[in-house]
């Protein structure tokens, strides 16, 4: 399995940006899907998350502002970035708890979102 990550890229404080992450590979059903996100000199920080049955959770800096959103007839995630900010650029990571043969945690390769001011 493997997690391809897109969307990222450069957008002025206020601007909107969505990001997608699309799965491929043998997959019979996904359990949760996330997105992190690692800013320069900072750790990793859970940014979003939707599980299997619709509820979804949101990082306190982003609430209100972004949104996640599954397909799962498609195996892809998004995530729509609104009214963003410098302090939002980082390198945004998706994350898949998913079945395959086992159950198994996935990483995409992550996708830049800077954001001028």
């Amino acid at each position: 399995v493997q997690l391809q990550a897109s969307g990222g890229g450069l957008v002025q404080a206020g601007g909107s940006l969505r990001l997608s992450c699309a799965a491929s590979g043998v997959i019979r059903s996904i359990n949760a899907w996330a997105w992190y996100r690692q800013a320069p000199g900072k750790q990793r920080e859970l940014v979003a998350s939707a599980i299997s049955g619709g509820r979804t959770t949101y990082g306190d800096s982003v609430k209100g502002r972004f949104t996640i959103s599954g397909d799962n007839a498609k195996n892809a995630v998004y995530l729509q970035m609104n009214s963003l900010k410098p302090e939002d650029i980082a390198v945004y990571y998706c994350n898949a708890d998913l079945n395959t043969f086992v159950r198994k945690e996935y990483w995409g390769q992550g996708t830049l979102v800077t954001v001028s001011s």
